[in-house]
Parts: C-alpha cells; structure tokens; sequence
C-alpha cells in the first residue's frame, strides 16, 4: 500500500490550504492510498538553527519519522510575496535528505489573486534540492475564497477533476518509483 503525508503550510483557521490537502487526501485515500495529514499548526516546532537535533521539540522527530516513514507527499502552501510559506519553509528544513530523499511529492499552491505557479516553482526547486521525485501534475488554486463553498468542498469541476488527475498521478508515480505494487 501507498503511504502518503500531507503537509499545509498554513497557520490560519479553515485555512484553504488545509482545504485543499483535504481535497487531496479524500481522492488519494480513494484510490487505495494510506493518508497520513500532520497540522503545522498543531505541531511545536522551532526555528531551524542548522543543527541536527531538537531534543526539546519533540514534534521535529515526529514530523520527521511521518515523512521518513511515507512513499510520497503532498505539500500545499499558500503563496505569500511570490513563494511559499515559512513556516511550510521551516518545517521541510528541519528535516534532510533521509527524510526526503527518493520520495514522490506533489505540490498545491493555494492564492487570494490570480493563478501563478511562483510558489510551486519553489516547491519544485526545495524538493528536487533534496532528491524527492516531483510529479509533474501540481494545482494552483487562484482566488481561493470562490473555489469552495461554504461547506469547504471545491465549486469548480475542472479544479475537481485536476485533484482527480493529481492524485492518480501520485499513486502511479508513487508505485513505479518506489517499487509498490
């Protein structure tokens, strides 16, 4: 079986990155996958100093095992001036290649504004840095506040339908280039 982590860089409450990592997960579970959704805004983490170990955080060992553990990753940010976030910045630098390395990632971008893919060129650059594999299928989710409905769920159904093509792309990649069958 597929083992998937999500990850939303995003602090703020019925934040649309979270949203949107929903989104991805009810498809990805869908289709066989096993879904592990860890809350940055849960989790006690510290700045990252450089160094290797954080013995009074606790949570930086099991953000790290949960990647260190899972085949692939969904990573969604939302675009702060052009990039992505710091703190989804943050948590991917307190960890290290063995964390990330060989591991499939697909990236969302979450915008008040129109569509771009500057913080999903990032995504790409930072994960490619640390030898995960990037699916070539990513989402920009522009004007975030029209895409979902006052239940949360997605209005658009070619948005609906790129969540579809991303999530199969996943499982797919996931299963070649790890070996899962």
């Amino acid at each position: 079986m597929v083992k998937i982590v999500g990850l939303s860089g995003s602090l703020r409450p019925q934040a649309y990155s979270n949203l949107a990592l929903q989104e991805a997960a009810v498809r990805l579970k869908a289709l066989g996958a096993e879904m592990d959704i860890l809350d940055i805004q849960t989790l006690n983490l510290p700045f990252c100093s450089g160094g290797g170990d954080y013995p009074d955080y606790p949570d930086v060992e099991r953000l790290r095992q949960s990647f260190n553990e899972a085949d692939g990753i969904v990573l969604v940010t939302p675009e702060y001036h052009g990039s992505i976030s710091g703190v989804l910045k943050n948590a991917l630098d307190l960890m290290s290649f063995e964390h990330l390395s060989g591991k499939v990632a697909g990236g969302i971008s979450v915008l008040g504004g129109q569509s771009n893919n500057n913080a999903l060129n990032d995504l790409r650059v930072i994960l490619r840095w640390v030898h995960a594999w990037v699916i070539p299928e990513q989402i920009a989710i522009g004007q975030a506040w029209q895409a979902f409905n006052s239940e949360g769920k997605l209005i658009d159904e070619k948005l609906s339908e790129r969540f579809d093509r991303f999530a199969e792309s996943l499982v797919e990649n996931t299963r070649k280039l790890r070996g899962i069958y």
